[in-house]
């Protein structure tokens, strides 16, 4: 099964969308702020990674910004989570590389048919 890297800062969080993604047969690892997401992304090279854009360190909007311009890890889709997500925010996070936009909290079913499609589409 695919593996996705979760990059929150939130403990809670982070432990509980990893528990419900690893009992729909994921592959979970994790990062704590945009820093650790970045290196991690290289270093695991998940499928796919669903970014927090508000994080510690370095912000999620700048660690995808260097996801998607690093070769190695440009391809990796990413779905940017937001909690506190204003009006064009949506539009931004796809500015930066976001290949989907979701908010938090997460309603899982609909994550998981965002997680699905960009798993199944074209690669860049």
């Amino acid at each position: 099964m695919a593996r996705i890297l979760i990059v929150e800062d939130n403990e809670l969080s982070r432990d509980m969308l990893s528990r419900r993604l690893a009992k729909k047969g994921y592959e979970v690892v994790a990062a704590e702020n945009g820093e650790e997401g970045v290196e991690r992304a290289a270093s695991d090279k998940p499928d796919l990674i669903l970014m927090d854009l508000a994080l510690p360190v370095l912000d999620g909007w700048e660690a995808t910004r260097r996801l998607k311009t690093a070769s190695q890890t440009a391809g990796i889709p990413v779905i940017g989570l937001s909690a506190h997500a204003m009006a064009g925010d949506e539009q931004r996070a796809r500015d930066i590389g976001c290949d989907d936009f979701d908010t938090k909290p997460v309603e899982l079913p609909r994550l998981l048919g965002k997680i699905e499609a960009l798993l199944r589409g074209p690669r860049p």
